[in-house]
């Protein structure tokens, strides 16, 4: 197949006209998101600049530290965005949610690397980052997504906890229900994904592969890699994160810390 065609610095400023086209159109029909698309253009271009430019470097180091420092910054900002969107309050649901990304991501990416494609080296930056990259991305909205939702649940049914508590019952069984509606809730969205790809949505993984000159039948053989590997890390991690939560929410003594 041809290679890729590159885009040089005048497609680059085409491609930001259409951006602009964008926000004109928000003004045109007052929606009020202009600063928000300007915002979010500019972060766009900064972002993936510097990323861009950091993984050429650590590509062509090609040094197994170098790549497990880079995940582990992605990581760390993975998990401080989800801890934004469950509670600042709650302690300790940084180290969690930080700890369940790595023990998922970690597993998802050793399995995948050691049983099924087999580079040479099992710390290859060509296949680590890019995997590591989607299933931190998804691990990320699932710890945000589940530990939210607990969160708010348990919030408003103190009464019927405490109930259980006084009827014997554990803390982790009194919220044993509310742990599998957040799970549920937060894997919903990968199990949708899965079964709707290839014919209502086409993921961009699979799109970016075509671009690069690989053939279809190999696109999809690691698109169907990428999205069983998605979906055991995003439910290993609602798992432990939503486990995890429900622990902070309970003294020595078992009861319920309002």
């Amino acid at each position: 197949m041809p290679e890729i065609i590159k885009l040089d610095f005048t497609d680059l400023v085409i491609a930001v006209a259409l951006m602009a086209i964008t926000i004109g159109l928000s003004a045109w029909e007052k929606l009020g998101l202009e600063i928000k698309l300007l915002t979010a253009t500019g972060r766009t271009i900064l972002q993936l600049m510097v990323l861009g430019y950091v993984l050429d470097f650590i590509f062509v180091l090609d040094n197994a530290v170098a790549v497990l420092a880079i995940l582990a910054v992605i990581t760390t900002i993975g998990a401080i965005i989800a801890r934004n969107r469950i509670s600042q309050k709650i302690p300790l649901v940084l180290p969690l949610v930080w700890g369940a990304m790595f023990i998922s991501t970690a597993l998802a990416i050793f399995y995948t690397n050691y049983l099924i494609i087999q580079p040479q080296r099992l710390f290859e930056p060509r296949y680590v980052i890019p995997l590591a990259l989607m299933v931190i991305g998804g691990a990320m909205n699932a710890a945000a997504s589940s530990g939210e939702r607990l969160v708010k649940v348990i919030d408003a049914s103190q009464l019927e906890i405490e109930t259980h508590l006084s009827l014997g019952a554990t803390p982790l069984q009194a919220v044993a229900q509310y742990r599998k509606d957040a799970i549920r809730a937060s894997i919903m969205p990968t199990i949708n994904q899965m079964t709707l790809v290839g014919m209502a949505t086409i993921p961009s993984f699979f799109t970016g592969q075509l671009l690069g000159g690989v053939k279809a039948d190999e696109a999809i053989s690691y698109q169907i890699v990428v999205l069983f590997m998605i979906a055991f890390a995003n439910l290993l991690t609602t798992i432990l994160v939503t486990r995890g939560l429900s622990r902070q929410f309970f003294n020595s003594n078992a009861q319920l810390i309002r």
